[in-house]
């Protein structure tokens, strides 16, 4: 076995993640410390109402506490059944156990991370265009996010791509793809109405005064049957 491959990972435990993957429909991106508290409550919250796969993604430097919040992250994913991810860094993967890595357009390229963790891991990727959509099929990756749909400050600098996007989407991609940017209950429906079934977001859970319902209101009205189909 090359040593680059995760030998963290339980034998057979790919399937199991990508089972999970199909069946996930809302995607929480959440920093180590939100509002600089213990990850714990909000997570539980989260997890509770809905939510299939959380992204740890540190942007702010959290130092010290970012293998401890991991582990928290890691321990209710199992908990609720739902995937672990961790935003560009292959390493804390591995530290972290945990399910799988987003990458960006900028980030490491999808067939090194796949190269460093193995097939196992699950492997998502940003798309900002039409075309990265279509480069992305051709690329060792299970899922996709499109998008931002709108301007968001969680991606500042990143202009908004509208809801057509989503509608290519909708019609070519063969992979799993979540629709992200801006997304919340007062604009889902035109998410849903442009052809995404699955959405991932940030503010629309972390910043809710009630994140479990908040989550609650977001999933309702996604394919409720929660059906396995792309």
């Amino acid at each position: 076995m090359p040593a680059s491959t995760n030998l963290s990972a339980p034998e057979g435990i790919g399937p199991l993640r990508r089972q999970r993957l199909a069946w996930a429909r809302l995607y929480f991106v959440c920093e180590p410390r939100p509002h600089g508290e213990d990850a714990e409550s909000l997570l539980r919250a989260a997890f509770s109402g809905g939510v299939g796969m959380v992204e740890l993604r540190d942007k702010g430097g959290a130092g010290e506490h970012l293998s401890r919040s991991g582990e928290t992250f890691r321990r209710l994913a199992d908990t609720y059944s739902a995937l672990f991810i961790v935003n560009d860094d292959p390493a804390l993967v591995r530290e972290l156990k945990a399910d799988g890595l987003h990458v960006g357009q900028d980030d490491i390229p999808p067939s090194e991370a796949r190269e460093q963790l193995g097939p196992d891991a699950i492997i998502g990727l940003s798309t900002h265009s039409a075309e990265q959509i279509e480069q992305a099929h051709r690329q060792p990756v299970d899922y996709i996010s499109v998008g931002p749909i709108w301007e968001t400050p969680t991606k500042e600098g990143r202009p908004a791509t509208g809801v057509e996007l989503i509608r290519h989407a909708a019609e070519v991609a063969t992979i799993p793809w979540f629709a992200i940017g801006g997304i919340d209950a007062s604009n889902l429906d035109q998410v849903i109405e442009a052809g995404a079934r699955r959405i991932c977001v940030v503010r629309a859970i972390r910043d809710a005064p009630n994140p479990r319902a908040a989550a609650q209101e977001l999933i309702e009205p996604l394919d409720p049957d929660r059906s396995a189909e792309v």
